[in-house]
């Protein structure tokens, strides 16, 4: 559905497993992205199930570290194959940031997403977007990805200002809310401007206590 209106539908499996994203792949997907990636070898096991399909098993791997040359007529093959995926890390942690040199040289890899809330926990400043702990650290892993030529973003669920923040630093991937979220924040914004009007222990003209 969602290609049959230009809609390009990324997947975000549930875990670092390449045969999860072959199978998303698989479906019908054009994207995959991979929680709480922190190695080299990870990404690695990306790029070869989203990049390299339908290669799998040990001649999948010959060719991804380098052991054995891919034929021409192969490599032409596999590259056409897979030209229109798309391959995304979420960087979310301490030990990724550590790694974060050896993570963004894979080549195949088109893009990173900031986890916010995953990263601050990591850090040790849970939810406080502001810190500046926080902040540094955010902008280092868009620099870095940035200078590396691959593309970057960053997910919020409240805020605009801080989506506009990050693209403003170098961010240029904007993922922001989702359903649920934008439901609840709209209706707790409709309920306030209810009960400022009437008043919480407001009453009806017969004399019941509305609940609001």
């Amino acid at each position: 559905m969602f290609k049959s209106h230009n809609i390009v539908p990324v997947v975000r499996i549930p875990s670092p497993d390449p045969y999860k994203a072959c199978q998303a792949i698989d479906g019908g997907a054009s994207g995959i992205v991979v929680p709480y990636i922190e190695s080299k070898s990870q990404v690695i096991d990306l790029v070869g199930a989203v990049k390299y399909r339908p290669l799998k098993g040990e001649l999948l791997y010959s060719y991804l570290d380098g052991s054995r040359q891919m034929p021409e007529n192969l490599k032409q093959y596999i590259t056409a194959f897979n030209s229109n995926n798309i391959c995304i890390a979420n960087i979310e942690s301490v030990p990724a940031m550590e790694r974060l040199d050896e993570i963004l040289s894979v080549p195949g890899l088109d893009a990173v997403f900031i986890g916010p809330h995953d990263l601050s926990v990591s850090l040790g400043v849970p939810e406080q977007y502001d810190h500046p702990a926080f902040e540094e650290a955010v902008r280092t892993v868009i620099h870095t990805t940035r200078k590396k030529g691959l593309h970057i973003g960053i997910h919020f669920s409240l805020e605009p200002e801080r989506q506009i923040q990050w693209v403003k630093e170098g961010a240029n991937i904007v993922v922001h809310s989702f359903d649920i979220a934008l439901f609840i924040q709209r209706l707790k914004h409709d309920m306030q401007v209810i009960k400022t009007a009437v008043g919480d222990a407001a009453s009806s003209n017969d004399g019941t206590k509305l609940i609001v």
